[in-house]
């Protein structure tokens, strides 16, 4: 994956577009007014100059080639809804992580995120070539969990005690993945059928 590329994914829902700090403007209120959110992130967002932070080391990370952050905007309001990002990227072993996403309260349960999910996950497994895309989130965060079983990732297991949470406690997380037999084989075919279904 060139890095120094920029990679923009888009349907008729929703377009997917690298990060940069400008984004900052458009994704402040976020941070500002709903804190909720960001309950299970493992930096807090709650201020400007947190998210400006959350989003230059995001910038960082993807100058290192360790990932590729892109914000999500949503076509059907025309306003821009959250972020997710490709990250741990091994080409070696033609494997990546898919995670750090999170959207606006408005945007949850639209279908939304299946959209991004179906347009990375076709990059990485069609563009890329990835063999395996791998999710990871809290063991507690129950409804991040349901989503990624609704666009068909299987559950490995679970990392105890894995990394610090943001109250100083300690978390286990959760792994999930989807491999490239299963995009082609079910994973692809299930997941369009459910992006023209009604919400």
């Amino acid at each position: 994956m060139d890095l120094s590329k920029d990679f923009i994914l888009e349907n008729d829902c929703v377009l997917l577009r690298p990060l940069n700090a400008e984004d900052c403007n458009y994704l402040q209120h976020f941070a500002l007014e709903e804190p909720e959110i960001w309950q299970y992130s493992l930096m807090p967002i709650n201020s400007v100059a947190s998210l400006e932070n959350y989003i230059k080391k995001a910038l960082a990370e993807r100058d290192s080639g360790y990932s590729y952050p892109f914000v999500v905007f949503d076509k059907q309001t025309g306003k821009y809804a959250g972020a997710t990002r490709f990250y741990d990227i091994q080409p070696a072993y033609k494997t990546v992580q898919l995670g750090y996403t999170w959207y606006g309260k408005a945007f949850q349960g639209t279908g939304l995120n299946k959209h991004c999910k179906y347009l990375l996950l076709q990059f990485a497994f069609e563009t890329l070539e990835m063999e395996r895309v791998e999710f990871r989130a809290d063991n507690n965060n129950a409804k991040s969990i349901a989503a990624m079983k609704s666009i068909g990732c299987s559950v490995e297991g679970v990392l105890r005690s894995h990394m610090p949470n943001q109250t100083g406690g300690r978390r286990d997380s959760i792994v999930l993945s989807i491999l490239k037999e299963e995009w082609v084989s079910h994973v692809k075919a299930n997941l369009a059928t459910k992006l023209s279904a009604p919400i």
